[in-house]
């Protein structure tokens, strides 16, 4: 039997508060624990290759990031299945509590290959957490600061790299911890902060958009009633009126042949720009985070204890490009920020690399030109995990998060062990290789500029009609 409900317009409509600033930490921590695990990971893989550690080979350890990019694609693939059928708050919960489990056995690992598969552990419980997180916060932000919202929170991911630099400073320096201890203890001190995480997880309700679509309206409706009484004390003001309703038909949970008709028969278009923004952005970030330190302490002898050191600069401008320039995808527009974003990064990534053939960059110099690229890379890439999620039907919403991440982790995934080779190869393969990255990002613009949607300030209804609002939920929506 239909059942009429006002409840996407009640979360709307609601004021920002402290119920809101709950949420972003709670599940936009998401990001900051998998950019610690990256810059851990990334500023010790000099060191793994020491005698007193694994000994690993250069290229080995690019292999050991794929192996973590690998874990997070089937984790995004198995969990998102299991978000979109059974709640974003239980597996939330689950994959947080795997990525926990995960880290503290690779502060165990005794050889390559054990280290390469809790490395594909830990990456499954990110994978799966990208979807579950993305999911719910998009649900639960109003529309109005959907998108700087999420863009500041995977901004965040940059915290996590610079806190990991800063902690790699500390437990890598050989006069303070044995080399054989202090990569070590990195995994166990990364874990810890996830266990805090996870406490103050419990007090976030499941998402009320999801349990409408699964006809669970009166639960759906006890949730946004108690946010309501939280957000008007809060605020000390009476709430306005919502403004319009939707009428809820009975509709089975999403399959895999559901996930696949609404992307390529009913928003065709859409999937072309998510697969496109994607795999430019996955490309370039796998490729350059991944193999940086390798780069300073190849080329410009950068101890293995003083990575953490320079990454900082190259994570604050990472953080600082989504925080500074994200309320512009909602004023100016996603449209043009994106493309503006991805095209300035691609030229700019192209010509770091020509001047870095040429022997014209000191240290210094490189440090400011990467800064400048990822200020604007970072808004970008962080607006095209927005646009993929914020796109697509409710139903659905966890399982297209994951196939386009997917999509660009999968094409991303050999970047990290390829860059390896490239730089243990010549300056010139270096060049060659960032030239392709920096013109896949150009490539993503004119993608933005063809296909992209002007989302913003927009409900996530508006955007795409969910399944169990269709009068014939069957027929594909021609939307695009």
């Amino acid at each position: 039997m239909p059942i009429t409900t006002n409840v996407p317009q009640r979360m709307d409509r609601l004021p920002w508060a402290r119920w809101h600033w709950l949420v972003v930490g709670a599940l936009g921590i998401t990001w900051l624990l998998d950019g610690l695990e990256v810059s851990i990971v990334a500023s010790l893989g000099p060191m793994l290759t020491h005698p007193d550690t694994l000994h690993l080979t250069q290229s080995e350890v690019g292999l050991t990031a794929s192996a973590y990019l690998a874990g997070s694609v089937l984790g995004a693939f198995v969990f998102s299945y299991l978000t979109d059928r059974q709640g974003r708050k239980k597996w939330f919960m689950i994959t947080l509590a795997l990525y926990l489990t995960a880290t503290v056995l690779t502060a165990f690992s005794w050889d390559l290959m054990s280290f390469l598969f809790f490395r594909f552990l830990t990456g499954a419980g990110i994978g799966g957490e990208y979807a579950a997180i993305n999911s719910a916060i998009d649900e639960l932000i109003p529309a109005r600061n959907r998108g700087h919202t999420d863009l500041a929170i995977n901004g965040t991911w940059w915290l996590g790299t610079a806190a990991g630099a800063l902690v790699t400073l500390l437990l890598l320096n050989p006069t303070i911890f044995p080399e054989s201890i202090g990569w070590r203890l990195c995994f166990v001190l990364g874990a810890v902060l996830g266990v805090a995480i996870i406490l103050v997880r419990r007090f976030i309700p499941e998402s009320p958009r999801w349990l409408m679509t699964h006809g669970r309206i009166s639960e759906a409706e006890a949730v946004v009633s108690q946010i309501e009484r939280e957000v008007a004390l809060d605020r000390g003001l009476s709430l306005a009126d919502p403004q319009g309703t939707m009428t809820v038909h009975a509709y089975p949970p999403a399959t895999i042949a559901t996930v696949a008709r609404e992307l390529f028969q009913s928003y065709p278009r859409r999937t072309v720009l998510g697969i496109g923004l994607m795999i430019t952005q996955s490309f370039m970030y796998n490729a350059v985070s991944f193999t940086y330190p390798l780069l300073l302490t190849y080329y410009y002898a950068v101890p293995s204890a003083d990575v953490g050191l320079y990454i900082l600069p190259f994570a604050l401008g990472n953080f600082l490009g989504p925080l500074l320039l994200g309320r512009l995808f909602d004023t100016v527009g996603r449209k043009p920020m994106i493309s503006l974003t991805y095209g300035i990064s691609g030229i700019l990534l192209g010509l770091t690399g020509y001047l870095f053939w040429t022997g014209s960059l000191t240290l210094t110099a490189h440090m400011l030109w990467w800064s400048s690229i990822f200020f604007f890379a970072s808004a970008g890439a962080s607006a095209a995990y927005l646009t993929v999620s914020e796109v697509f039907p409710m139903e659905i919403r966890a399982m297209a998060i994951a196939f386009f991440f997917i999509v660009a982790q999968g094409a991303g995934v050999a970047a990290p062990w390829l860059y390896g080779m490239l730089i243990e190869t010549s300056v010139t393969s270096v060049f060659y290789g960032y030239l392709v990255a920096g013109g896949l990002m150009l490539f993503g613009a004119a993608i933005e500029l063809w296909l992209g949607i002007n989302a913003e300030g927009k409900s996530l209804e508006q955007l795409a009609t969910p399944l169990s609002v269709r009068s014939s939920p069957e027929v594909p929506t021609r939307s695009d």
